[in-house]
């Protein structure tokens, strides 16, 4: 076994050798063996004898070949040496078993990449339905788009919409030369220029002062507007909405008229009223308390309610609420700067909410119209009215503002609304009289223009609050509406 081996390993080395001497007759007698055996019949493939010789090894005789093959070693296709590194060639070990090693190559699985190959196509295929869905639903989105927009029907529709409105505009009375209402309770149709220019020439004689102005015939909407939309300290005529606000929780059951409220230390405030000399921890009732934030312009009695309506903050969301943008809270009263804002305009779109009673109930509006009725202070609005006429108003006065807004009841029956706001130098009395003037212009503007009821027994017109009808007083005494007494706690 030894020997054999012994020539194996010389063999291979001179075969070696001998190949890279001759590369290209190896190759040759090896083409050409396979062929000779190819041609043989009676031989077997892949049967091959090999003899034990001194220094090589030849195949066995061959009877019936004529030519002699020139030896060389076949190996077979399937089995690879292991390649040595090229150069050296081991060293000669004549007692040592030399094994050679092989390595033979797997068969590749194909079960693999068969199914790689099987599902390459319906990914594909897949891929190509979702681009296709893709594409289909944004053509569809766009060419939907298009059609909608060309289609004759819309068409129609729109330009059928704009025409109707167009005609509900025509037939509607337009204002001339009017600002948007703030509040959709004031209706407003045209101005009235013979009192316009009698409001301007007052304003021209007192050039110190700058008046705000704004006049609203509740029936007719009439109307004259100077300077009624610019911004003015509000001073005590912000009690006006705090009332409206009152009366509208009470509506709502958030307060009650007999509910105790109590004063604290940091709602006394000086100026007018005479809660400020009762002690903290003082109790009122609610409608006292907004009796006399009304009546007597008590500025501790206007914080006390401000605090339980919850706030500043909250009572101008409220205000916004009802489209006012220029009445705001900013202080407690006495509001001695001046930080708190309102126009004439808005005042006068208060007044008319009150008249008509749409943001309150019916008894809350002649309640309402009661305490204002009281107001102690007439010789602002009230000092320019005739005789049998009534006013149901809110004064205010700081060093740099006097203002007055009010609703008139004329003895005929004409109802407007009156908001004067006059800008002056510190306590300039000449405001007063200012506004007296043009109390009196307004109401001879407005009694001549009287309104005769339709009907005696109707004493409430359906647009809005009409006192009933009562005996001619003195022009500056006045009259309770007539009032379910159920409504008045007792006293």
């Amino acid at each position: 076994m030894s020997e054999s081996s012994d020539e194996l390993t010389a063999f291979s080395r001179r075969q070696s050798l001998n190949r890279r001497q001759h590369p290209q007759k190896v190759q040759k007698v090896a083409q050409k063996k396979v062929k000779v055996k190819s041609q043989q019949p009676g031989a077997k493939a892949g049967e091959a004898a090999l003899t034990r010789s001194k220094n090589r090894i030849s195949p066995p005789p061959n009877p019936g070949a004529t030519r002699r093959v020139k030896s060389g070693l076949v190996m077979p296709g399937a089995v690879k040496p292991i390649p040595t590194v090229k150069g050296k060639i081991p060293p000669f070990r004549p007692g040592a078993v030399m094994v050679k090693t092989v390595r033979m190559e797997e068969p590749k699985i194909g079960r693999r990449s068969s199914r790689k190959t099987r599902l390459k196509p319906m990914a594909k295929t897949m891929l190509y339905i979702v681009r296709l869905l893709i594409v289909g639903v944004g053509m569809g989105a766009i060419v939907g788009t298009v059609l909608s927009v060309l289609d004759p029907a819309n068409r129609i529709t729109t330009n059928s919409t704009l025409q109707s409105n167009s005609n509900v505009a025509r037939s509607q009375p337009q204002p001339t030369q009017t600002p948007p209402v703030t509040v959709s309770s004031l209706y407003l149709s045209q101005e009235i220029i013979t009192l316009k220019n009698a409001v301007q020439n007052l304003a021209a004689t007192n050039p110190n002062l700058t008046p705000g102005v704004f006049l609203v015939d509740l029936d007719t909407g009439n109307y004259v507007d100077f300077n009624g939309s610019a911004s003015f300290p509000a001073a005590s005529t912000i009690k006006v909405p705090i009332l409206i606000a009152f009366f509208q929780d009470l509506d709502a059951g958030k307060i009650r008229l007999d509910e105790m409220l109590t004063m604290q230390q940091d709602m006394v405030g000086g100026g007018s009223g005479n809660l400020q000399y009762k002690p903290p921890g003082t109790q009122y009732a609610a409608l006292e308390v907004a009796t006399k934030m009304i009546t007597i312009s008590d500025n501790t009695a206007t914080n006390m309610l401000i605090a339980r309506l919850g706030g500043i903050d909250a009572l101008n969301q409220r205000f916004r609420s009802w489209g006012l943008t220029a009445t705001i809270i900013r202080n407690q009263l006495p509001d001695l700067p001046g930080t708190n804002t309102t126009s004439p305009r808005e005042l006068a779109n208060l007044m008319a909410i009150v008249s008509q009673g749409n943001l309150v109930s019916v008894p809350s509006r002649d309640l309402m119209l009661d305490i204002l009725r009281r107001t102690q202070r007439d010789t602002l609005l009230p000092s320019g009215l005739g005789t049998g006429a009534r006013i149901y108003h809110k004064t205010g006065d700081i060093g740099t503002i006097l203002a007055d807004a009010g609703l008139i009841v004329v003895p005929t029956g004409k109802r407007y609304v009156a908001a004067v706001m006059v800008q002056r130098p510190n306590n300039d009395p000449r405001a007063e009289k200012l506004i007296s003037s043009i109390s009196r212009a307004a109401y001879q503007e407005f009694s001549q223009n009287a309104v005769i009821p339709n009907s005696v027994t109707s004493t409430i017109p359906a647009n809005g609050y009409q006192p009933p009808v009562v005996s001619p007083v003195p022009a500056n005494s006045y009259q309770s509406p007539v009032i379910n007494p159920q409504y008045y706690p007792p006293r």
